[in-house]
């Protein structure tokens, strides 16, 4: 009966005794026979088992590993067992998670035969076994060196001569090491190729399916049987071993062994017990040994339990480094990573899900009462009890005690012998070769350590020794700054910090040089990095650093990602007379520039799938980008300074703006907004593109410096971009949509007639006599392809018009439109426009022009005058010779309106002016909005009945001024804005405000780099534009916005007060 005990620990216990007896009496079909008809009347686990499973005392399977023949896995067999219930029902989690512990490490022991090349079995190759990771012998290495091979590790010669990386391999999927004969096909080739042809075989995880724990024999599988053994002859017999097979189980035509026990025992032989086998399965997985204390050093006889409770559940020693799993139960963190990159993410208490991201730190009561367990120096002649915080050191102790003995008797020795020599300088007297020489060793050993605990990380941990020795030494402000700057703060800034600060401050070279040594010299510290670090930095942020490809390729333009700043007339051979242009220009390659603007809002847009709920990993295409695009002219930018060609003193600035970005997801029907820009009309948003000192009244100069760029937007719109974000390439799709032009502008991209033309507008056909006959009712007609068509009827003129009768046909189209806009309202210049005519309106009621005809120039500069020197007194308004966006917006308030009205005469007038602005600016805030229906609803849904209120006044109170004439935005502000909004949502957002806003950027950016050439000086002012649009540095900016008044305060320490606006004062246009 005790044999029989002992046999129920083993994992043949599992099985019935019909089927695991050794002197079964039934046959393998008899059995089964058997069992099928019986299955109805098999007890459950919850009765009494049969008699003979009573007496044997059978306990629930540990972990079977029986194959049977046709196809009848070990689950099955277990089902029929149990009478038809599942093994994983009936078992508890931690019987699996031993039953998985034993398949994986029968698993390994399969890996540990094979080899990692070619997949054979070690020991069918003669010669010896190899290690995949270990490094070169001198035979291997000398042998390879006569061929030129300077490879020191089996790894490199592997990858060079069979393409196969084995840096990562796992050492439960891979094996660990390879056979001579590949080893002999390596050296063959020289370390660099082979001459044979090695099959690689693919290395995969255990599942249930595993082809090494449960292979397939393709003989088996075609007749659908077994194959009948052939005895052989007697002469032939192979001789008889030493131990017999009686004690075998005999299942089908196999033959199974049982795997411990003595082999000369019994037929019953005494099973391991589980607990010592699955100490030597996680033995084998955590590798923990030598590094965690066992629980037997705790000095002290305390309950089981409370031991138990600061024990790893996956190696039971004394916990190290304890995190808790969201279950509850505690592990080591070494121990629970190793676990579950084996076993699979569950915990193995418990056998839920547990990953290591969820893992946290234990309360800080329970670490206290961990570290403070006393434990028995296992140090002969010491036992002294020692807390388990202080127990390494104390150790440690006694190990540098005893090597400090064997030196100092090693140096006293070595000074006998060498008394009288010279006397050995100090590490840092030496040279750095010799400094070099005499820290070989430790820096050996360092880099071991670092490769083999840290990743490689060899710099942290010399930080990290560094700063442990001066902690040691008391040097706690040295320690304190270099532990600063380990975490990236503190008194060293960022290199991108530096950059973000020279940038938004418009220092120059010199200047932020001039200001980094004196604050080195002031303050006795480097706070802002050398020059070297900040163009190193702003590499990253510039257009032409990051990886992408075109699905299809781009028509006409390189695949090549490293594209800087080129010349804006590549792709341009001349100009239509043959002459070359007269004209410098430069710019970014479209393309690349929006790689490199998408990953600058990498963060935003990851930050958005994450608020909108979508996972990362499935988030790889769909994506939708919406570009505005901007262009105007700058005005005159003449210098002094600067030499080359004598070039238009007029600049022109293209540049786009990221709208937004949205996904459209499989099982979605609608698109999610993921990122919207939320200051569309500000200078920080709007990326330059292009810079050319061209006269945009030029239509032929315009024309051809801007052909690549329509070339290559044309090309962007048929084709996906492949662009990594957030560790994933993902696919977007780019929609460009032009409404950044002023009247001026969209006239010259649109090949119209100039603003002072018949017909007024550039979204309809309209006349301005129909304009002014009919205010209101007006919609939308023009479109890019249908002035394309003009343009070719006015060019060819087919039907022999007269001009006027031609013109009246293409409705004001002369010349070619060359890049298509999108019919809209530019708000900023509209506002412009508006308060022009209004002052106008001004002067016009001051004077009572109502009831003249025709005043002469003189009475109207007399009005003109008295309105200036009103406005002035009353609302410090100075006179402008050009109305610009900060007189319109204090002209048109009410207040303005009050201090007019009071130099007109008559009170009806009055009343009409203040009902007109009054109406005006109900209407405004409609088209100014960045989101109308969101900002202003009520004022949307009046917009049509004040609009036509508006158009009224101006009919009658006004006629005399709107008499068969009206101004171009003044038209459309009536006529167009509720059309325009109902299609486009906005009309302010797409503004081309934060292009105008960034004029005074190329004047300031300008000066800043002042250099003899223009070509240069247009290729550093693009640069430094495009790095002030950077939300990276943008936001370092807000992180350190107190950065400038810290290196005041260090340079100039004066008193300075909290309220004092050390920022930009950019005024808004």
């Amino acid at each position: 009966m005790a044999a029989e005990s002992l046999e129920t620990d083993g994992p043949r216990s599992s099985m019935p005794a019909e089927l695991h007896h050794p002197h079964s009496k039934y046959s393998q079909w008899k059995f089964k026979l058997f069992r099928v008809k019986s299955m109805e009347k098999a007890p459950l686990p919850s009765e009494a088992l049969p008699q003979k499973g009573a007496l044997l005392e059978i306990s629930p399977p540990a972990a079977p590993n029986i194959e049977l023949d046709h196809g009848v896995d070990p689950g099955s067999v277990m089902k029929l067992c149990l009478g038809g219930k599942s093994k994983e029902n009936m078992e508890g989690p931690g019987r699996r998670v031993d039953m998985k512990l034993q398949e994986m490490d029968t698993h390994m022991n399969q890996l540990r035969c094979l080899c990692r090349v070619c997949g054979m079995v070690l020991r069918k190759v003669k010669g010896p076994v190899h290690d995949v990771h270990g490094d070169l012998d001198e035979v291997s290495k000398c042998a390879l060196r006569k061929m030129g091979c300077k490879f020191t590790s089996w790894s490199e010669v592997i990858l060079k001569v069979f393409k196969v990386d084995v840096t990562e391999d796992i050492e439960s999927v891979h094996p660990l090491s390879f056979c001579h004969r590949c080893w002999l096909a390596a050296i063959r080739g020289g370390g660099f190729c082979s001459f044979t042809r090695t099959r690689i075989p693919e290395w995969k995880p255990h599942s249930s399916h595993c082809h090494l724990c449960f292979p397939k024999k393709p003989s088996f599988q075609k007749a659908g049987r077994k194959r009948r053994k052939v005895i052989p002859r007697a002469q032939s017999l192979a001789k008889r071993p030493r131990w017999d097979h009686g004690d075998c189980i005999s299942v089908g035509e196999r033959r199974v062994l049982r795997p411990f026990g003595d082999r000369h025992g019994p037929a019953l032989r005494a099973w391991r017990k589980l607990s010592v086998q699955r100490e030597q399965w996680v033995r084998k997985i955590t590798h923990c040994q030598k590094d965690h204390l066992s629980s037997k050093l705790i000095s002290e006889k305390l309950p089981v339990d409370f031991i138990i409770s600061f024990t790893c559940l996956v190696c039971d020693h004394l916990l190290s480094d304890p995190v808790q799993s969201p279950c509850g139960h505690l592990f080591c963190r070494g121990c629970i990573i190793k676990f579950t990159h084996v076993l699979g993410p569950h915990c193995p208490a418990c056998n839920l899900t547990c990953v290591p991201d969820d893992l946290t730190p234990p309360a800080k009561t329970f670490l206290s009462a961990l570290y403070s367990l006393p434990l028995l120096c296992p140090t002969d002649g010491c036992g002294e009890q020692v807390r388990l915080d202080s127990f390494k050191a104390h150790c440690l102790s006694h190990e540098l005690g005893e090597n400090a003995s064997l030196h100092s008797s090693d140096l006293d020795s070595y000074l006998l012998t060498n008394k009288g020599g010279r006397p050995r300088q100090h590490l840092l007297s030496l040279t750095r070769r010799a400094q070099k020489h005499r820290l070989r060793e430790l820096k050996t050993q360092v880099k071991v350590f670092a490769d083999k605990e840290e990743g490689g990380d060899l710099k942290s941990v010399c930080l990290t020794l560094f700063l442990l020795a001066l902690r040691s030494g008391n040097e706690h402000r040295q320690a304190d700054e270099l532990e600063a700057m380990m975490q990236g703060r503190g008194f060293g800034l960022n290199p991108a910090v530096c950059l973000a600060i020279r940038v938004n401050t418009f220092l120059s070279c010199s200047q932020y040089h001039k200001m980094y040594r004196t604050v080195k010299a002031t303050s006795g510290r480097q706070i802002f990095q050398p020059l070297h670090a900040l163009r190193a930095a702003e590499k990253e942020l510039l257009p032409g650093f990051h990886q992408f490809e075109w699905q299809p390729a781009l028509k006409n333009v390189s695949t090549s990602y490293n594209v800087g700043i080129i010349n804006g007339l590549s792709g341009w051979a001349s100009s239509v007379d043959d002459s070359p242009a007269n004209t410098i220009t430069r710019r970014f390659r479209y393309d690349v520039a929006l790689v490199s603007a998408l990953k600058d809002l990498e963060e935003d847009i990851m930050d958005g799938l994450r608020e909108s709920g979508m996972e990362d990993c499935a988030c790889t295409s769909g994506f939708s980008v919406m570009i505005k695009e901007c262009c105007d002219g700058m005005g005159d930018v003449s210098e002094k300074h600067g030499g080359g060609p004598a070039v238009p003193e007029k600049a022109v600035r293209f540049s786009f703006t990221v709208m937004s970005v949205s996904i459209l997801a499989e099982e979605e029907e609608e698109e999610v907004t993921i990122f919207t820009e939320p200051k569309p009309n500000s200078e920080l948003s709007c990326k330059p593109l292009c810079l050319m000192f061209v006269d945009e009244s030029d239509h032929e100069m315009l024309t051809a410096v801007m052909a690549p760029i329509v070339a290559e937007r044309n090309a962007m719109k048929e084709s996906r971009l492949i662009l990594s974000i957030g560790g994933l390439p993902r696919s977007f799709r780019f929609h460009f949509r032009g409404t950044g032009y002023d009247e001026k502008m969209v006239r010259e991209l649109e090949g119209l007639e100039a603003s002072g033309s018949t017909y007024v507008c550039t979204l309809c056909d309209s006349t301005r006599a129909e304009a002014s006959e009919n205010l209101v009712l007006h919609s939308i007609t023009r479109s890019h392809e249908e002035n394309l068509e003009r343009y070719e009827i006015w060019r060819t003129n087919p039907f022999s018009e007269s001009p006027d009768e031609l013109r009246d046909r293409v409705k004001g189209v002369s010349a070619k439109p060359f890049m298509e806009t999108q019919p809209t309202l530019d708000a900023l210049h509209c506002d412009i426009g508006n308060a022009t005519e209004f002052y106008k309106i001004f002067q016009d009621e001051i004077g009572e022009v109502y009831k003249k005809v025709n005043p002469s120039r003189e009475e109207r500069r007399s009005w003109r005058a008295a309105l200036d020197k009103q406005l002035r007194k009353k609302m410090k308004l100075k006179p402008v010779m050009r109305m610009n966006g900060n007189y319109a917006r204090k002209l048109m308030t009410l207040e303005a309106v009050e201090v007019v009205c009071e130099l007109v005469p008559s009170e009806e007038r009055r009343e009409a002016l203040r009902e007109l602005i009054r109406l005006y600016l109900q209407m405004k805030p409609v088209w100014r909005a960045t989101y109308p229906a969101k900002e202003c609803p009520d004022q949307l849904c009046r917009y049509s009945f004040n609009s036509q209120r508006f158009a009224d006044l101006l009919s009658s109170a006004f006629k005399y001024r709107y008499n068969g004439k009206i101004t171009n935005y003044l038209h459309k502000t009536l006529a167009h804005v509720p059309e325009i909004i109902e299609r486009d949502g906005s009309i302010g957002a797409w503004a081309s405000e934060g292009n105008e806003s960034a004029n005074k950027l190329f004047r300031r950016f300008r000066k800043m780099n002042a250099r003899q050439s223009k070509a240069f000086e247009l290729e550093d002012v693009l640069k430094h534009h495009w790095l002030y649009t950077s939300k990276y540095l943008q936001k370092f900016m807000e992180a350190h916005k107190d950065s400038v008044k810290a290196l005041q305060a260090t340079i100039d320490p004066v008193e300075i007060h909290d309220d004092e606006d050390i920022s930009l004062d950019i005024a808004e246009f």
